[in-house]
């Protein structure tokens, strides 16, 4: 099998713009699953790596909420085929603890298989001439016109649904959503506030009341944002969680401001659960352990909502099946080419997941 070209958007180093180029893929090697890709969401992680605050290999492609179709497949790889539709996720060893528990979240390779690129023996790679292009972040790279994939972070997809709508899957929705359904278990009743309304927190959102939650709260400054929360199923917003009244069950920030974690703590019910879900600058936040210890809270990290890919993917495209979990509310498509205006629309928060489109062959 030889070689191909693909169109992709590099990032030459820390804080640089994406350029477009024309690169050379090679054949897929053993576990490799070379995906062309439909569409891919983008996800506040993307500018976390593009700006340099994760250890990423410049010059990268980025990219991890890809959707397509699987163009070819190499040895061992025997749970699809080419023409299968596939949304693509996170990368995971599948042998650490972690990953037999079936939370691959928490892998013990999960940095150098998501940010650090790192590739198996005999795997192909993507290059401009002699240079080797970091190209396997989060095992995906799906800022371009194909990927490599892998057998564990491949969820085959029914030819009929759209994958522009469903790429956010593979990290976002997942995320939020598997906070409140797997990792939290939002009982029937409970109450819940969501720290920001970007993806995560709207897809907590639609989790929550998929799960029957009582009393719905969502935080946020973009009075839009609020407006399309109210229209998912809060029962109320505001901009400031000080301003509310009563203690909560369950408590998810998304924002990653550690300023806000003093007063979430503080506003969680006896045996409350705090979830920490967004991505935090290096420090701390001040915590009353007396408090925590003598009404019995909880405050847990989460990572993609602490789920299985394999099975909570497909979890949630019955709920959108069944329109519990209207996605197209979220999302606004944009062409390739206009990549910098998408990750611009989503920093500013004028929309709330952009999906990048790719040309048709």
């Amino acid at each position: 099998m030889n070689s191909i070209a693909i169109d992709a958007a590099v990032v030459e180093g820390a804080g640089s713009p994406f350029r477009f180029e024309t690169l050379a893929m090679d054949a897929p090697g053993p576990d490799q699953i070379r995906v062309r890709l439909h569409a891919c969401g983008i996800c506040h992680t993307d500018m976390v790596m593009r700006d340099g605050a994760l250890p990423i290999p410049f010059p990268v492609i980025l990219g991890h909420e890809g959707a397509g179709v699987v163009d070819a497949v190499g040895p061992g790889v025997t749970g699809v085929v080419p023409g299968d539709h596939v949304l693509l996720s996170f990368h995971s060893c599948g042998a650490c603890g972690a990953c037999h528990d079936h939370q691959p979240g928490y892998c013990v390779e999960f940095v150098p298989r998501n940010f650090l690129g790192v590739t198996q023996a005999g795997q192909g790679g993507i290059w401009r001439g002699d240079e080797r292009i970091g190209g396997n972040i989060f095992g995906q790279s799906a800022f371009a016109t194909y990927a490599f994939a892998h057998s564990d972070n491949v969820v085959r997809i029914d030819p009929d649904l759209p994958l522009d709508i469903l790429a956010p899957l593979g990290c976002g929705v997942q995320t939020g959503a598997g906070t409140v359904l797997e990792t939290l278990k939002v009982q029937p009743g409970q109450s819940i506030a969501i720290l920001g309304a970007g993806a995560v927190g709207l897809s907590a959102l639609m989790a929550a009341v998929i799960a029957g939650a009582g009393r719905i709260a969502v935080i946020d400054r973009h009075a839009s944002r609020l407006a399309l929360a109210r229209e998912l199923g809060a029962t109320e917003t505001g901009n400031d969680l000080a301003g509310l009244d009563g203690l909560f069950d369950h408590i998810v920030d998304t924002t990653g401001v550690p300023a806000l974690l003093s007063l979430a703590a503080d506003r969680l019910a006896q045996r409350g659960t705090l979830a920490l879900v967004g991505a935090y600058p290096p420090g701390g936040f001040t915590i009353d352990p007396s408090s925590i210890m003598s009404m019995g809270r909880r405050i847990v990290g989460v990572v993609e909502g602490g789920i299985d890919p394999q099975s909570f993917i497909p979890r949630l495209i019955t709920y959108y099946r069944e329109g519990r979990l209207p996605l197209e509310k979220l999302i606004q498509r944009y062409d390739f080419a206009d990549l910098e205006a998408a990750f611009a629309a989503s920093e500013s928060g004028a929309v709330v997941k952009p999906v990048v489109v790719m040309p048709s062959n």
